[in-house]
């Protein structure tokens, strides 16, 4: 079983996917090339031994590596910040993202701004405001996710908080892109319950709000529709079983589609995420499974043929049922078994903060790629129907 989840795949970048693959990471620093590196990781992950284990292949290797782990989930620009100043007083020449979405977005800001000059924040996912960056001296990076939920190790984005303003912000350059991915299942083994779902919920929203995004991408939806069955298959069972290897495999393997599918773009899930997690510091895949089936059910009148054809894909049950209603009715049953609060109320969302989020959705950058056009009334009545359980 472990041979056959062993493989190197180019798309779309460097990836080495297998369980026990870390152990291929000084040949990965060799590869690049980097022999200082920086590694930035999760707090929580650089005290375990596994991690101690990493940096002494490294030394053996003749690889000096640091460590920064001053980061938080929902990274905000003091984080970003502080690890451009640890760069740069190891004079590193080279970045280890590793991690959850945290530590891969904090590590690829950090690769990316250590040859900037102006603040990260012109640097935006609009329009062509990433051409202004100076793409000279933009560090090399590599990237290991430790959950398998934002996808970010194959991504050329990353999302960070600002601290004056606490808005989430995406900041996009396409050499922020890791050279070389090891995607090792292993290592995310014994990750609780809660998390697993979390992180899948995560996933599961990158796959399927990139399939329904209006633009003309037919690689991009093949690849959705594939991580999502993956989902739908093995993501109740890693939740169930932290210990079930294939499992964890086929989750990590949705995570980095979902990854590489948005680029397509994304939707009011993920614009209505962002400003939740901003002010309440919530976890992000969580807000986006709680979120789901309710931004689904207000942009049913134009995803029901795409609906309809994922629902065929994932041979779910009344097909003789609206396809939009028939992805609902799985998604509730998949939340309810993995532990999903079904509402806002149950996350602990207050209605009086529902005009200052719905101001943020429309603003974010994830909004232009919906299905359907929506102002901040639309979302307003969304976050409502999401507070009562309230569905077509």
């Amino acid at each position: 079983m472990t041979d056959a989840l062993r493989a190197n795949w180019n798309y779309p970048t460097t990836v080495w996917f297998g369980p026990g693959r870390i152990a291929d990471l000084p040949a990965a620093c060799a590869e690049v090339p980097m022999r200082r590196p920086l590694i930035v990781t999760d707090p929580l992950f650089s005290g375990l031994q596994v991690m101690a284990d990493i940096r002494a292949a490294l030394t053996e290797a003749g690889i000096a590596s640091g460590i920064f782990d001053k980061l938080q989930g929902n990274p905000t620009s003091r984080n970003l910040d502080d690890g451009i100043a640890a760069y740069r007083a190891g004079n590193h020449d080279g970045v280890i993202a590793l991690g959850g979405g945290s530590a891969l977005d904090v590590g690829k800001t950090i690769a990316f701004m250590v040859a900037q000059t102006r603040p990260v924040w012109d640097f935006e996912d609009i329009g062509s405001l990433w051409r202004a960056a100076n793409a000279e001296g933009i560090a090399p990076i590599i990237a290991v996710p430790t959950t398998s939920g934002t996808g970010s190790e194959v991504g050329r984005a990353t999302v960070i908080t600002n601290d004056a303003t606490h808005e989430k912000k995406i900041i996009f350059h396409p050499r922020m892109m890791p050279r070389i991915v090891i995607a090792d299942p292993a290592l995310t083994l014994g990750l609780p319950p809660a998390m697993t779902a979390g992180t899948g919920m995560d996933a599961l929203a990158h796959n399927l709000e990139a399939l329904c995004a209006p633009m003309y991408h037919p690689m991009a939806d093949a690849i959705a529709i594939e991580g999502i069955r993956l989902l739908k298959l093995w993501l109740p069972v890693a939740v169930a079983d932290g210990s079930h290897l294939g499992a964890r495999a086929q989750v990590m393997t949705a995570a980095s589609m979902g990854g590489t599918s948005f680029q397509k773009g994304l939707g009011a899930i993920h614009s209505l995420s962002h400003p939740i997690g901003s002010i309440y510091g919530c976890h992000h895949g969580m807000t986006n499974a709680v979120l789901m089936p309710y931004v689904l059910d207000w942009n049913r009148q134009v995803i029901g043929e795409k609906m309809d054809h994922l629902a065929r894909c994932l041979d779910l049950p009344s097909p003789g049922r609206d396809g939009t209603a028939r992805v609902i009715d799985w998604l509730l049953d998949l939340r309810r078994d993995i532990g999903v609060p079904h509402t806002l109320a149950e996350f602990g969302i207050r209605p009086e903060d529902f005009p200052r989020i719905a101001a943020a959705a429309v603003k974010d950058p994830t909004a232009g790629s919906n299905p359907r056009p929506f102002n901040e009334r639309d979302m307003h009545a969304v976050l409502l129907a999401a507070h009562q359980g309230r569905l077509t």
